[in-house]
């Protein structure tokens, strides 16, 4: 079976799968969030419909296609396979996106975000990593499946189109088709990260996101620096002040105590596990530029700095010239756009208002401080994983990379997995991806590594195996027999 599922999915890559990532990364599909514009520029529509027509072209015995739209909402497009060869009545969930993250600057000068170029087995353009290839992989595994005669459980696809934006109009399409999903007891969720490229990786836990702007303003027009500096507050400097209620400068540590939350003692260990496996590359993996060092050396600590803890990012700035473009002026006010990941169990729009409530207490000089909340998503944490899907994972990753499988926590937030985990409480989860060291998702250089994607798509074609075949085990209430 292994060989077989191996060479299928691979020829499936090679085939079909890559010339159509190729032609998805072409297309500027960038979210809403970064698009306001998006139904009119028609990106978004345009790599839908490219998905749905590939999908559709498959030959998946029972499959049924269709974009869901609900108006002024970005659409989804939905995919159901009925069960094969087992009685069973479980359902499992696939989970991906089609939106993608901006340009951002600095690619290679042969790169670019949507020019696709395929090199040492590494696919380069934006968004065929996050993660485009979620709804190819997941009909290449079912499709693999029944090539072999192998039997599978029910699976319906969920493929979204506002995920980079926070996936607010998904709770909308979740309500609308729960008929159709049904009760789901096992969900995959191809967006995520591999630790290396040597093993299947399973995601544990996923951050929240509290994101908004915050603007200091001193005066309603820039007015001569020589005339006004010493007498008019620099709005940058309040803004550095009132930023440093929020984290240390010195260290990076966030010091608002309702954006922390304790490490359970499971991931604790697991981060030293982890560490141990992956060695050097924890750290290693990030391209500090010239002596730049990281902000702990401890890689168990890097880890949970990365996936438990909150932490600042800037991320973007208005009001401040080009330096070549910068007179001598005291500008009236600076604003910038912060991103706050928080650790998976604080609750997104309660840390938003925490954050708003610090930031604009008191402002000094009486200046005008506002943070304008644009982002908040909760992020999400595994329950225990069922031993047969303990089993499958360690048999899928033997099978196909000849190593066992491995888990950890991840710093980006995928909001539609706390959306699942308050709806399925019950379910099994799959959360895996290919955006390993370097692949660079959200900024320059972005790849899809090309032969891990096609190993993954086979050991999730064996897990979804497995789970139509699992037997109940002592202590295991989430198996269930077919």
């Amino acid at each position: 079976m292994n060989t077989a599922l191996e060479q299928r999915t691979a020829e499936h890559w090679d085939a079909q799968i890559v010339p159509a990532i190729t032609e998805y990364i072409r297309v500027p599909a960038k979210s809403p969030h970064f698009d306001p514009q998006w139904q009119r520029n028609g990106h978004i529509e345009r790599v839908i419909v490219d998905a749905e027509r590939w999908v559709r072209s498959q030959p998946v015995e029972g499959l049924r296609c269709e974009i869901v739209r609900i108006g002024g909402r970005t659409p989804v497009l939905f995919f159901e396979v009925p069960a094969r060869g087992t009685g069973s009545t479980a359902t499992v969930l696939l989970y991906g996106h089609l939106d993608k993250q901006p340009e951002m600057v600095g690619w290679r000068a042969d790169l670019g975000p949507w020019v696709p170029k395929l090199e040492g087995g590494k696919l380069y353009g934006r968004g065929g990593a996050d993660d485009g290839y979620a709804v190819y992989a997941s009909l290449a595994a079912i499709g693999a499946l029944q090539a072999q005669g192998l039997p599978h459980a029910r699976c319906v696809g969920l493929i979204e189109t506002c995920e980079e934006s926070g996936s607010y109009d998904l709770p909308a399409y979740l309500d609308l088709l729960a008929p159709r999903i049904g009760a789901v007891d096992f969900v995959i969720g191809l967006d995520s990260g591999c630790g290396d490229y040597e093993r299947l990786w399973v995601t544990t836990s996923l951050r929240g996101l509290a994101a908004g702007t915050l603007t200091v303003q001193v005066l309603d027009e820039g007015v001569h620096s020589g005339d006004a500096s010493g007498v008019v507050p620099s709005s940058f400097r309040i803004l550095r002040t009132v930023l440093d209620r929020l984290e240390d400068h010195r260290t990076g540590r966030v010091l608002a105590p309702a954006l922390h939350a304790p490490i359970p003692d499971e991931r604790a260990q697991q981060a030293r596990v982890t560490a141990e496996v992956l060695g050097d590359i924890v750290l290693e993996k990030y391209p500090f530029a010239g002596t730049t060092q990281p902000m702990t050396t401890d890689r168990a600590e890097a880890l949970l700095n990365r996936t438990w803890r909150p932490a600042l990012s800037v991320i973007g700035a208005d009001d401040l010239p080009s330096i070549a473009s910068a007179g001598n002026v005291l500008r009236p006010q600076t604003a910038l756009k912060l991103s706050m990941r928080l650790p998976p169990t604080v609750d997104g729009a309660t840390a938003t208002l925490a954050m708003k409530s610090l930031l604009e207490a008191d402002p000094p000089y009486a200046a005008t401080v506002t943070f304008t909340a644009d982002q908040a998503a909760t992020g999400w944490n595994a329950q225990p994983t069922a031993s047969w899907l303990q089993r499958a994972l360690d048999e899928a990753s033997q099978a196909f990379y000849a190593k066992p499988s491995a888990a950890m926590g991840e710093g980006g937030t995928i909001p539609f997995m706390g959306m699942l985990g308050k709806k399925f409480p019950q379910a099994q989860f799959l959360i895996t991806g290919v955006l390993g060291p370097h692949s660079n998702a959200h900024g320059p250089n972005e790849f899809l590594h090309v032969p891990y994607a096609k190993k993954l798509t086979a050991c999730v074609a064996s897990v979804i195996h497995a789970h139509a075949g699992r037997r109940p085990d002592a202590g295991d209430p989430t198996a269930r027999a077919p």
